[in-house]
């Protein structure tokens, strides 16, 4: 039964002996009545004294928290803007038209192409750095030529670099020469 469940049948136990008993008893019983309600709203008291206490220390974190904050703030905007300024890209430019070479082969004006790939075969070079973070996954650096073996799926590659075979995202790296379909 709860606690106001007791409350109520005390009470009118109470009542009924008061009514019995007389004046004198039943004000006997009143006052321990009384005093029990006294200690539990005191008990309440204390609770909600308590909790006072937590939520204002909270505000004064949440205070200290908003300083900080704007410290931050005002340092970071009293600093120079780095502007994203973003790394050239090597370009494999075969011109048109006459321009030949001795050998009557056409002349390379790019970037002359890193030793070891051919360029006859799938290739295609790396946009960004990519980590490895799988086994079987190919780690590789921006501008990295890699040969590529086979296409897994829409979003993965399979390819070699430096004697090293793995798998890469498609969308890390721009074709040179596609692969055969």
């Amino acid at each position: 039964m709860s606690v106001a469940g007791l409350k109520k049948q005390f009470h009118k136990a109470t009542q009924k002996v008061s009514e019995k008993v007389g004046g004198a008893e039943g004000t006997k019983l009143d006052d321990d009545f009384k005093e029990m309600d006294i200690e539990q709203v005191s008990q309440l008291s204390a609770l909600v004294q308590a909790q006072l206490e937590y939520h204002k220390q909270a505000v004064q974190i949440l205070q200290q928290v908003t300083v900080r904050l704007e410290e931050r703030i005002r340092q970071a905007s009293s600093q120079p803007r780095r502007e994203y300024q973003p790394k050239p890209r090597m370009s494999l430019e075969f011109p048109t038209g006459d321009s030949t070479q001795p050998n009557g082969g056409p002349s390379h004006t790019g970037t002359p192409k890193p030793s070891g790939v051919q360029m006859d075969q799938p290739c295609c070079r790396a946009l960004y750095d990519f980590e490895p973070e799988n086994e079987g996954e190919l780690g590789f650096k921006e501008g990295d030529i890699i040969t590529l073996t086979n296409q897994i799926d829409e979003n993965w590659y399979e390819g070699m670099l430096h004697g090293h075979s793995g798998f890469f995202p498609i969308n890390y790296v721009e074709i040179l020469v596609a692969l055969p379909h």
